[in-house]
């Protein structure tokens, strides 16, 4: 984490877009360390605020120089006091800002078709690793779905950043009637695509995952786990993870994470939103006693 950095950030721009809030931020030294897939972590509430916990977002996007110097961009799906707050900021109100956290989404070395799945503004990542993907000389495809059309995030940016676009709503509002799973078995065969990149709901992520493997790509997910730092100390976004070893360990997903290979994550451990730990999971309670 030694280019992490924390800094008084200021809002430069804010929109909305659908059900979302689009905001720019001024935040010195995050861009230029910044890679896709990492994520910031926002203050929120002000100073006399009650809500001491961050909100963490993935970082959509960031520009290292401009008119206002380094800048980065976050997607903000307002839900609770936290995220109604810093949805409502307006040009030039300031954000404490730490980034960039966590492991970002590792890059080919060769050039290989890539499938990049984002469901509802989990998608935001997921431009930015296009670009860098296709600069790299892959060729990529990019599903996009969500409940319905406006859950959508990103559909016109997507067809500017990816070779090739479909779109997928569980009500048919917009694209394919469906779940992004339905035409991901296609697109991988299509395409012959080595990576499938994810970020969305966990049952997405484990959905996306199952097809990969079943069709001999490997699967790079960034997961929604619930984190309240962002930097490894709460532990409060512990999962089961898989090591190269086979055992299985409860890893926090804000520092070895956000993002895992899709095959190592224990997605059943995860049951109607929470987490449980597997029985064979390394320093997990026996029967009898610990």
């Amino acid at each position: 984490m030694s280019d992490v950095v924390q800094v008084a950030g200021e809002v430069i721009a804010t929109r909305r877009v659908g059900a979302y809030q689009h905001l720019t931020i001024v935040a010195p030294g995050v861009a230029e360390a910044a890679r896709p897939g990492q994520f910031v972590a926002l203050a929120v509430g002000g100073p006399t605020s009650a809500n001491l916990l961050r909100r963490c977002f993935s970082l959509h996007k960031v520009s290292p120089s401009g008119a206002y110097g380094g800048t980065l961009d976050v997607v903000i799906a307002a839900k609770g006091p936290g995220t109604q707050w810093l949805a409502g900021l307006r040009a030039h109100d300031k954000v404490d800002v730490v980034a960039p956290l966590g492991r970002p989404f590792p890059i080919p070395t060769e050039p290989v078709a890539c499938v990049l799945v984002g469901g509802g503004y989990g998608s935001a990542p997921l431009f930015w690793l296009a670009d860098v993907l296709r600069e790299r000389g892959c060729h990529v495809e990019m599903v996009l779905g969500a409940a319905s059309e406006d859950r959508l995030f990103g559909v016109v940016e997507a067809r500017r950043s990816a070779d090739g676009v479909t779109v997928t709503t569980d009500d048919g509002s917009a694209g394919r009637r469906g779940w992004v799973s339905d035409v991901l078995p296609e697109i991988i065969t299509r395409t012959s695509a080595a990576v499938v990149y994810g970020c969305g709901p966990m049952g997405m992520l484990r959905s996306i995952t199952e097809v990969a493997t079943a069709h001999g790509a490997v699967a790079q997910v960034a997961v929604e786990e619930s984190m309240a730092c962002g930097v490894g100390v709460c532990m409060t976004c512990v999962m089961p993870v898989r090591g190269k070893d086979g055992s299985t360990r409860m890893v926090r997903s804000c520092v070895e994470g956000p993002v895992f290979r899709g095959d190592r994550v224990r997605w059943e451990a995860f049951t109607e939103g929470v987490c449980r730990v597997p029985a064979d999971t390394v320093g997990a309670p026996r029967a009898g006693g610990h």
